[in-house]
């Protein structure tokens, strides 16, 4: 099914019509004091040197032309790709945009740019230190100390690749960092690409992708210090990026492909609890097209905000009104007819 009229969905778009690239992929979208900012990579396609970071506010109720932000030029002239841009505001600081540099997600790092004025304008590029990545595709969370803890992940170049995940946290807006050590062996299971959800207290839970078909989970009990042990969910994933958010009412969403192959459709679900996931909303339903890598957030007047790759030649942006959703129960992770 197909949610296109469903009263639960407020507004469907496209972020531009056109763009001076043939491919987008990886968005990320973030509240300012000043409005909607939203940001991807786009280029000729995906790890090729002229791929860069753009970003687009949403000014007045409509998205501005994107602007590149950020680019792989070295200091010696030699250029990189860009990847995974991911915004995140923090409280009362400057905007942050964290992205990655360098050939192959094996070999690349991280970088941070900032922006006081709401995206118009960015200071230079800052080089994480060395090991440290910023958040690998989805946005950050601030505790209630103020610390930033920044969900991550690694890929070896080895073979196979162990795909692990683990936390990076700053407590001076990325200053200074500290991360916790690989939370698994990236083998038995492969995840990468964690979203943060708050269970209560100091309670907090990650999800995301695997190569083994089924979106991960792995909690903590002291606020991302320590970890428990990484386990499947009964939800299917494709190998493909997902988002999760944890609303002010205290329900989770994923969004996500619920799918075990390809990227279609796109499905959004809530928990009470993070443990039981009901059928939301389905976005896309488009055979053997690729609908793919969300981001989704609920800004301060209750709504929720979604990006996601369209096809990788546009940007779709959904406004979803969560006190409107209905839900269905899935049996065994099927999603319901």
């Amino acid at each position: 099914w197909l949610s296109k009229a469903d009263p639960a969905i407020l507004k469907t778009e496209y972020i531009y019509d056109t763009g001076p690239y043939p491919q987008i992929h990886a968005t990320t979208i973030v509240e300012t004091p000043t409005g909607l900012v939203a940001a991807w990579f786009g280029g000729t396609a995906e790890k090729n040197p002229d791929v860069c970071i753009w970003v687009s506010r949403l000014v007045d109720g409509k998205w501005m032309e994107s602007v590149e932000t950020a680019n792989g030029v070295q200091a010696d002239g030699t250029r990189h790709p860009t990847w995974n841009p991911v915004l995140f505001q923090p409280k009362d600081a400057p905007l942050m945009l964290f992205y990655k540099v360098g050939p192959s997600p094996s070999t690349w790092w991280g970088e941070l740019k900032t922006s006081s004025d709401g995206g118009k304008t960015w200071s230079a590029a800052q080089k994480l230190p060395k090991g440290i990545f910023g958040p690998i595709k989805n946005k950050p969370v601030q505790l209630p100390n103020g610390d930033i803890l920044c969900p991550t992940s690694n890929e070896t170049d080895t073979k196979p690749s162990a795909w692990a995940i683990y936390f990076e946290r700053t407590s001076d807006l990325g200053q200074t960092w500290s991360r916790t050590e690989l939370l698994h062996d990236g083998l038995t299971v492969s995840a990468i690409q964690p979203s943060i959800l708050f269970l209560g207290g100091d309670k907090i839970q990650a999800v995301g992708r695997t190569r083994q078909q089924k979106v991960f989970q792995i909690t903590s009990d002291d606020a991302g210090k320590t970890w428990g042990e990484i386990s499947l969910t009964d939800l299917p994933n494709p190998n493909s990026g997902t988002d999760a958010v944890t609303l002010a009412d205290g329900r989770h969403l994923l969004i996500y492909n619920h799918t075990a192959k390809g990227r279609s459709p796109l499905n959004l679900a809530v928990s009470k609890d993070g443990k039981t996931w009901e059928a939301a909303l389905v976005f896309e339903n488009e055979p053997k097209k690729e609908f793919s890598y969300p981001a989704i957030i609920q800004t301060s007047d209750g709504l929720v905000h979604i990006t996601y790759t369209w096809k990788r030649q546009k940007v779709k942006h959904v406004v979803v009104d969560p006190s409107k959703l209905t839900s269905k129960p899935m049996e065994d992770g099927r999603w319901p007819e």
